[in-house]
């Protein structure tokens, strides 16, 4: 979805105080210049510097592998229609991942009843969904999900669902346009 930037991200040359901070929030001896996403929320340093621990914790976390980490992701930033979001992890994260084309069709106009998925990743599309229209599960999900994660990695999946959730919110306000090399929204 196109939209109009309404917050304009920063641009170069930065201060150096913003320099480090957007190198904090790129991978190490990343190629890519600094996500439009990143250089908005710089546009507030001490707000960007508060969530980056967060965002870092979550994409470097070892509790829930990272493939799982990345359908909750794509379902949550779908449900949320935050396009860039789910483009950028679409091509850095979750095709290299091994998510295919179709299981990312599906996290933008399926469900977890669609054959691509297995029964975990049905249940991680089901926990997104939920969290996403009530903020709460159901104890038949909550006792699906413990087939395959513990306490730990459910806490840790719903923090990830919440922190999707204000990306979304500021993407959606700020208007961030999306980077050129990320994927966009599969056409129905």
């Amino acid at each position: 979805m196109s939209r109009r930037v309404r917050i304009a991200p920063l641009e170069p040359p930065y201060q150096p105080e913003i320099q480090r901070l957007l190198a904090k929030w790129m991978p190490p001896g990343s190629p890519v210049a600094p996500l439009a996403l990143f250089r908005t929320l710089a546009v507030h340093d001490e707000l960007a510097a508060r969530m980056r621990p967060l965002g870092a914790g979550i994409l470097g976390g070892r509790i829930v592998a990272p493939r799982a980490r990345e359908v909750l992701i794509a379902r949550t930033c779908a449900l949320c229609c935050a396009e860039y979001e789910w483009g950028v992890h679409a091509a850095a994260f979750a095709k290299p991942l091994g998510l295919t084309d179709e299981q990312l069709y599906s996290t933008v106009h399926g469900g977890p009843d669609d054959a691509c998925w297995n029964t975990q990743q049905r249940n991680i599309i089901r926990l997104a969904d939920d969290l996403h229209h009530t903020s709460a599960i159901s104890d038949e999900l909550f006792d699906d999900l413990r087939t395959d994660f513990d306490d730990q990695q459910i806490l840790e999946l719903t923090a990830t669902a919440g922190w999707y959730h204000t990306i979304a919110y500021i993407i959606g306000v700020a208007g961030v346009a999306a980077e050129p090399w990320a994927a966009p929204f599969p056409s129905v």
